[in-house]
């Protein structure tokens, strides 16, 4: 939930191990995407707000090629995660009051727990007129918690669930991932990443495919292996775009006025 910059290069790193011995708290300042049942539901900072992206103008990254030998590769790993769904394929509609839909298509082979997880909520309309609750410009959008202050929600069996991570699957500008407390810890909440352009600094811990993801697609590489990603925005990330610029409070980032989810549609993608 801190709104500093965060500390570069070895001062980040130190800090950033030094935060999650601590048990990461989630999507807060720019920072993590907390998780329920802390106080504090934000953990590693994420970098200062960077280049704005024109609403309409990426509902989907770019795959355009770099000139980096690793091109071929980057893009057939993040075909993966950032082509468009397929006849068969689950998706769900995030429908936002007054800001409109969010079209996102799950991953329910890499992540089988978080998407069951996430669409029978969804289904039994658990997050029906819940809040977004946390949103941080050029980092990410979070919510998911019946409480509304990022220490409340639970799982649909009731108890935490463990983290589903695969290298190909990463916290690119529009992902879906869950939010936690420190690893295993997922329950309801949710975030999605809006960073559209990426620090060097933040790239030195992760694979050299990793790196080039981040350079093409954006996103928030500091949060790397940390958290499940479950789903990749395929349609509406302008409506992402739009909520992460709303006025917050500025001690702990939440909307000064509700951003509020009406309904999440879970459908087959014809």
């Amino acid at each position: 939930m801190l709104n500093q910059k965060f500390l570069k290069k070895k001062a980040f790193t130190l800090f950033l191990t030094f935060m999650l011995a601590l048990n990461l708290a989630g999507c807060g300042t720019k920072s993590a995407p907390g998780g329920q049942d802390t106080t504090d539901t934000n953990s590693s900072k994420a970098p200062e707000a960077t280049e704005e992206v024109t609403p309409d103008t990426q509902d989907t990254p770019s795959s355009e090629a770099t000139d980096s030998p690793a091109s071929k590769e980057v893009k057939e790993q993040a075909s993966i995660q950032t082509k468009k769904p397929v006849k068969g394929d689950t998706v769900v509609t995030i429908s936002f009051k007054d800001y409109g839909d969010v079209k996102i298509k799950m991953f329910p082979k890499e992540a089988p727990k978080a998407v069951e997880n996430f669409t029978t909520h969804a289904k039994k309309g658990y997050y029906d007129g819940l809040t977004m609750h946390r949103v941080i410009a050029d980092f990410m959008i979070q919510g998911g918690d019946p409480s509304g202050d990022g220490t409340g929600g639970e799982s649909i069996w009731g108890s935490e669930f463990e983290n589903e991570t695969v290298e190909y699957l990463n916290p690119i500008r529009g992902s879906l991932c869950m939010a936690n407390a420190g690893p295993d810890t997922n329950g309801s909440q949710f975030f999605i990443t809006q960073a559209s352009k990426v620090d060097e600094s933040y790239l030195e811990s992760v694979t050299d495919i990793q790196k080039e993801m981040y350079r093409q697609f954006g996103g928030c590489p500091w949060l790397t292996g940390g958290y499940t990603v479950f789903g990749q925005v395929y349609e509406g990330m302008d409506v992402v775009d739009t909520i992460s610029k709303v006025k917050t409070d500025t001690s702990n980032d939440m909307p000064l006025e509700d951003v509020i989810i009406e309904k999440i549609k879970v459908s087959t993608f014809e």
